[in-house]
This record gives C-alpha cells, sequence and structure tokens, in this order.
C-alpha cells in the first residue's frame, strides 16, 4: 500500500471490515482520521489533550466492540458515530468530575451536535487548501506570512529580519504575499 494510502481517512466500509480483519493499518487509519475532531470538541468544552486523547480510546473500543460483536448497524456516517459517541462520554466525564454542577442536559445545548461534523470537515478542508497554498508561496513570503499570522512577529520584527527599510515597507510586502496566497488558495480545487 501506498504511503499516501496508509495516511488517508478510511472509507467507513474499510473500518467495518478492517476491525473484522483485525487489521492494525486501519485502526491506525482510523485514529489519526477523526482525532483532532474530538480534541477540538473535548478542548473547547473545558478538557484537555490527554482528556481527549482517553474519550476517543474509548469511542474506538466502543466501535471495535459493537463491530465485533455483530450489533453494529451503520445508520449514519461513521464519523458522525464516533463524534456523537465521544460528545456522549466527554458529557458522562464532565458530570463524573463535578466540573459542571447543574443538569447535565442544561450543558448538552452549549456542546455542538452532530452536525457540527460537516463544519469541521470544511474546515479541515479549508485548512489543507490553506497549507498546500503555504507550500508553494515561496520565500519569502511565505515565512512573512507564518512570522505574523502564526508566530505573532511584529511588523517591525519581520522588518528587521528581512532587511527592510522600514516597518510600512514590511508591511506592503506582507499584503502583496497574502495577495499571492489568497490568488493560490482560490486556484485550488
Amino acid at each position: 500500500m501506498s504511503k499516501e494510502m496508509n495516511n488517508s481517512v478510511p472509507t467507513d466500509n474499510e473500518v467495518i471490515l478492517g476491525i473484522l480483519n483485525n487489521s492494525e493499518t486501519v485502526l491506525k487509519r482510523l485514529y489519526l482520521a477523526y482525532f483532532p475532531m474530538v480534541l477540538q470538541l473535548i478542548i473547547n468544552n473545558s478538557g484537555t489533550q490527554d482528556d481527549a486523547k482517553d474519550i476517543y480510546q474509548e469511542a474506538i473500543i466502543v466501535l471495535y466492540n459493537k463491530v465485533k460483536g455483530g450489533e453494529f448497524e451503520l445508520s449514519s456516517k461513521l464519523k458522525t458515530f464516533i463524534y456523537s459517541v465521544c460528545r456522549r462520554l466527554w458529557l458522562k466525564r464532565l458530570s463524573q468530575m463535578n466540573r459542571y454542577g447543574g443538569d447535565i442536559r442544561d450543558f448538552q445545548e452549549h456542546l455542538p451536535v452532530e452536525e457540527d461534523v460537516d463544519l469541521h470537515s470544511d474546515r479541515d478542508i479549508q485548512f489543507g487548501k490553506m497549507e498546500s497554498s503555504l507550500k508553494l508561496l515561496g520565500e519569502p513570503c511565505k515565512t512573512i506570512i507564518e512570522d505574523f499570522y502564526i508566530n505573532d512577529r511584529s511588523m517591525q520584527e519581520i522588518c528587521e529580519k528581512f532587511g527592510y527599510t522600514n516597518a510600512d515597507n514590511a508591511k506592503t510586502q506582507k499584503y502583496k504575499c497574502l495577495q499571492r496566497l489568497k490568488k493560490l488558495f482560490f486556484q485550488q480545487k
């Protein structure tokens, strides 16, 4: 199997068949595929990365046991199923840890619902396109954009790093770089 295939998101049928056939490769791909979505859910709702790893592990075990036990019937996307299980497990954990003292049903309204899975999926696609666009951008634009937006460097620091005569010149260059980045981004399919 190619490296790209190993790192791609497995289809729902691949996951089910992979679990039935004890495929470690499919399980590894499954772990990588949906963890960012679960991490965002947990962190946005009073959790940590370790909490997200625990919850995700528990959800995968639930899926694994249901598939192996023959009780699993896919009535939605697998991604939605995993998200839903993680959400329920996290609500239960919050309740047990008394991080929320009220009625758990009140809290459920504040947690994202399964429909948000498509939104997360769209964001993942957009981030992927942006990453590809940044790679295509070239230097010094790539570094200028990363320094300003990702590394929180000031225009003065960027000016000094690249040897511009003043911060306004660096700002002008950043603007031109952003225009090129936008063009690259919107050219992608």
